[in-house]
Formats: C-alpha cells, sequence, structure tokens
C-alpha cells in the first residue's frame, strides 16, 4: 500500500510530535515497571507450562497425548510471549535480568535462540513493513509487494499466486522454521564472521542442546516412538500457528513505506500498524501484542499498561490527524489475506 495517499497533518512542528506524546504517557505514570504484575504472570504461566510436561510425564504411553500436545502448544507460546517481554525490557531496566529471563523462556523452555530474536525483532522496529529494513516483509516463503511477486520463479510463482489461501496451512510450519532460523543464527559464518550478533552464543547454543535433550528425552520416556512423534508433529505446529496467528494481524495489509517516504518516529509506526479491539481475554491470547500502535511507540511499556495508553495514543493521533488503525480480530486477518491475494495478482493475470 503506498503512503502517498496520506493527508499531511495540521502540526507544523513535526519533530516534536512524538515528544509531547510521550510527555502524556510519562506523566501517567504508564512506563513505570509492574514488578507485581510481571510475577503473577510468570508464575501462573510457567507452572502452567511445567505442570503441563508433568501431565505428560504422568499420562505416559496414551493416545490422549495428543489433546495435551495442543494444550501445550498454548502453554509454549504464552512462555513466549514472556520472552517478547523480555526482549524489550518490559520486566526490568537492567539487561542482565531481562538477558535471564529471555534466555530461559527463549532458548530453554521454547527451543528458539534469544540472541537471535532480538537480533531481528529490533530490525523490525526500526523500520517496521519496511521492504528493505524489515526482516519480517523480505522475500520469502511469502512475498509482501508485486516487485516481490515478480521476482519469483517456478513453484515460488505458483505459491506467490496462491498465497492468501495457503497462509494459515504454512503456519503450520512455522515452529519449525523458527527452530531452523535460530541454529543457523548461531553457527551461521559469512566471510569468516558470524551472520548474526549475538552476546553470549556459546550459552545460547549449549541451552538449546539442553533444551532439544530434555524435550525428545521426555517424550521417548513415556510414550512409543510413533505416539512421540506425532506428539511432537502436533506440538510443533499448533505453535507455530498460534504464534502467526498472534503476529499476523500487527502489520499485513499496513502501508509499507520506502525510501522515498519522509516520515517521523511518531508517524512510522503508527501508519504502519493496526491495533486490535477486544476484551482482556484478546490481551492475553494475544500476549498484548494486540496493542500493536502502543507497543511500537512505547516497545519497553509493560504488557499491563498498554490497555490504559491505547485511548491516550489514539486521541493524540485524532488531534494530529493521523489515521489509527483498529479493528476486529476477524477483520485484521480478512486485510492481511487481502493484502496477500492483491498482491499476486499481477501473477494471476
Amino acid at each position: 500500500m503506498a503512503l502517498g495517499a496520506v493527508a499531511e497533518p495540521p502540526v507544523r512542528r513535526r519533530g516534536s510530535d512524538y515528544a509531547q506524546l510521550s510527555r502524556r504517557i510519562s506523566q501517567a505514570g504508564l512506563l513505570e515497571r509492574r514488578p507485581g504484575w510481571y510475577v503473577t504472570r510468570i508464575v501462573f504461566t510457567l507452572g502452567a507450562f511445567v505442570a503441563g510436561w508433568v501431565a505428560v510425564f504422568l499420562l505416559g504411553d496414551s493416545w490422549w497425548q495428543l489433546p495435551l500436545a495442543a494444550l501445550m502448544a498454548v502453554a509454549t507460546t504464552q512462555v513466549a510471549f514472556l520472552g517478547h517481554d523480555a526482549g524489550h525490557r518490559q520486566m526490568f531496566r537492567r539487561r542482565g535480568p531481562s538477558e535471564l529471563v529471555g534466555l530461559l523462556a527463549g532458548n530453554v523452555a521454547v527451543g528458539i535462540s534469544y540472541g537471535w530474536w532480538v537480533d531481528k525483532h529490533n530490525r523490525h522496529h526500526a523500520n517496521p513493513n519496511h521492504e528493505d529494513e524489515d526482516p519480517d516483509v523480505g522475500a520469502g516463503a511469502l512475498v509482501w509487494t508485486p516487485e516481490q511477486a515478480m521476482e519469483t520463479r517456478g513453484f515460488g510463482r505458483w505459491m506467490a499466486q496462491r498465497q492468501a489461501y495457503f497462509f494459515f496451512p504454512m503456519l503450520l510450519l512455522e515452529g519449525l522454521s523458527l527452530h531452523v532460523a535460530s541454529i543457523r543464527a548461531i553457527v551461521g559464518r559469512e566471510d569468516g564472521k558470524y551472520t548474526v550478533p549475538m552476546r553470549r552464543r556459546a550459552v545460547e547454543a549449549a541451552l538449546l542442546v539442553v533444551h532439544t535433550a530434555a524435550y525428545v528425552a521426555l517424550l521417548l520416556a513415556v510414550m512409543s516412538p510413533v505416539k512421540a512423534l506425532l506428539f511432537a508433529v502436533v506440538h510443533q505446529a499448533l505453535w507455530g500457528l498460534y504464534m502467526g496467528c498472534a503476529f499476523a494481524p500487527n502489520h499485513k495489509g499496513m502501508p509499507m513505506p520506502t525510501a522515498e517516504d519522509e516520515l517521523d518516529f511518531l508517524r512510522k509506526q503508527v501508519l504502519t500498524s493496526r491495533n486490535v479491539r477486544g476484551s482482556r481475554l484478546v490481551d492475553t491470547t494475544l500476549g498484548g501484542l494486540n496493542y500493536q500502535i502502543e507497543h511500537h511507540l512505547f516497545p519497553n511499556m509493560p504488557r499491563a499498561n498498554l490497555r490504559r495508553a491505547q485511548p491516550i495514543v489514539h486521541a493524540y493521533c485524532v488531534e494530529q490527524g493521523i489515521p489509527y488503525a483498529e479493528t476486529g480480530l476477524v477483520e485484521s486477518y480478512r486485510q492481511a489475506l487481502g493484502h496477500l491475494h492483491e498482491v499476486g495478482r499481477p501473477l494471476r493475470g
């Protein structure tokens, strides 16, 4: 989507717009840490996660392990949300405690590299939806612009024509993709240097080995190889689907700025993001990512404060004449799929 159609806001002092909003947010106390809230969230989330694995052990060699695998996919995603919050230092101001929680949640519990994810996610936050700068919209299994679509060949072109139909089925492979990307990030080298910067590479590698060994050993210890394999397939597929469904509504189908677009920080973050309205159940299900606009404007804001920040940010955007996108969950998916389908139109023609 082009940004050219966005009307110029009536405010002249564009450089100060974000500073004014930031003052309002700060005066409301919404940037202050919420240690009590996070202690409660961590206890309940990790408690459910550990209880789930205890149930796997106690249930033994039973086909009821497959429904339990689906529940563990939910618990795993909720733990991943804690790693997301730690990566943005929403829990602690200091790097040390944040990294500790991130490594435990990411590498040990979920099995993805915390360092790789932080590097990738920070680049996304710096330039959301920017085709050349945001790794989340680079050409790959899916294409996000007509230009990317036209560069596809063979099976990739066939997929690009129909990618909207394959989007949700492809998310079933997202979990596997995250594991593979984590390994590549740790060992990948080019011209004698590691391709992904990482503060604790050896520690991350060791923790991923521990995760994988413990995961395989537990499953094979309590159930037959066939059931163990099916458990892993269901668990990893539904975890990837859940993760993809949590992140897909946030930017897909929103404007994609280019090098020609001159946007200040406030507009760059607001115009490329979409909120998903809903109850506190939606907040919990999506890990607070339904407040994508507020999260992008204030990445280190504790998740529990995003709901209170939303009306302040919304009102300020109205004052500045900045479009503020907010839809229901189903509509957000419709818009994302509509964008994917539209991107493939030149190929279908």
